[in-house]
């Protein structure tokens, strides 16, 4: 019996200098290969791994030591994924607390309103923070990719501010982005005013487009769709130039000239009626909003004023003196 005692007690000294040991080690900072330094821990990883992925981003950490620490703080299943920041000085203790806790560092993007997908995919290219999975993708590809029929992403994403783990995937982001404009339209198209003249979401999400590209004063937009509106139901061409633009890609040098409204393409509401074949950029929530409850208005034109807002009118008289005002100088 007494050595028995003599054996736990023995037992007990070598577990509590092992314990000892793990807390002063985890206690002295790290030796680091860069310092900030950025790792990732990827989904599903066990602390064995993730111990696997510190060391090969260079952290100078001992696999057996954390993985005891973990034991002593029970924290050995409790490690986040996610893309961490370290820094000199930091210890083994301060690291684990990091993991478990799922302090990661965040990266972000902003996707503009009005942008067509090759704006925002110039963006996404150039962010450090991102694994750049799509790069050698067409944009048929991405679109089948990520579910969207028609192999064009124009107005599929939703613009906004994008918070993403650091170093994880631009296909992910993308994503986020096509389900984020689908919650919306689902959303916003059964509360739709009645008699519209859209027989699908997919057709209020063209003109949503429209009035994007058209005008970014909050109090015009709902006179912006109320004009299209009007021009659908009594059979007129839309006749807006940013879809003329649009159809033209990348032959447009910023200059709208008349053989341009006369060229035919898909694109060309002059001479096309009715909706484009898709939208032509990336519609916000209020140009969605605006295109499902235009104003009440009897409005058939618009021209701009030069400030930023529009000038209405119900007849093409009204229009051309308007026109003669604020585009020719006229009084």
């Amino acid at each position: 019996m007494r050595f028995l005692i003599k054996a736990f007690f023995l037992v007990f000294l070598l577990l509590a200098a092992s314990a000892a040991g793990i807390w002063y080690w985890a206690n002295q900072p790290l030796t680091l290969k860069t310092s900030p330094l950025d790792f990732r821990v990827t989904s599903g990883s066990s602390l064995r791994a993730a111990i696997g992925q510190m060391r090969d981003a260079g952290i100078a950490i001992e696999p057996n030591l954390l993985a005891g620490l973990a034991r002593l703080q029970k924290a050995e299943t409790g490690i986040k994924a996610g893309s961490y920041s370290v820094s000199t000085g930091v210890t083994p203790l301060q690291l684990l607390t990091k993991l478990t806790r799922g302090e990661t560092t965040l990266g972000n993007l902003t996707l503009v309103e009005g942008w067509t997908f090759r704006q925002w995919r110039a963006r996404l290219d150039r962010h450090p923070d991102l694994q750049h999975l799509s790069s050698g993708l067409s944009e048929a590809q991405l679109a089948e990719q990520l579910g969207i029929a028609g192999g064009v992403l124009d107005g599929r994403l939703f613009p906004d501010t994008y918070m993403f783990d650091k170093q994880s995937s631009d296909l992910e982001l993308l994503a986020r982005a096509v389900r984020a404009m689908q919650a919306r339209l689902d959303s916003e198209w059964p509360r739709r005013d009645a008699g519209l003249p859209y027989r699908t979401p997919d057709e209020a999400l063209i003109m949503a487009s429209i009035i994007e590209k058209e005008t970014g004063r909050e109090s015009d937009r709902t006179k912006v769709a109320a004009v299209f509106v009007n021009r659908l139901r009594k059979g007129m061409l839309l006749q807006t130039d940013p879809t003329v633009i649009y159809g033209l890609g990348e032959r447009f040098d910023g200059n709208l000239r008349k053989r341009d409204l006369l060229e035919e393409t898909p694109y060309n509401t002059y001479r096309r009626p009715g909706l484009p074949p898709t939208p032509i950029a990336m519609p916000g929530l209020a140009s969605l909003q605006a295109a499902l409850h235009p104003a009440p208005s009897d409005v058939l034109y618009f021209v701009a004023r030069g400030d930023g807002s529009s000038e209405f009118s119900r007849t093409l008289d009204e229009h051309n003196r308007a026109v003669n005002k604020y585009q020719r100088g006229g009084k």
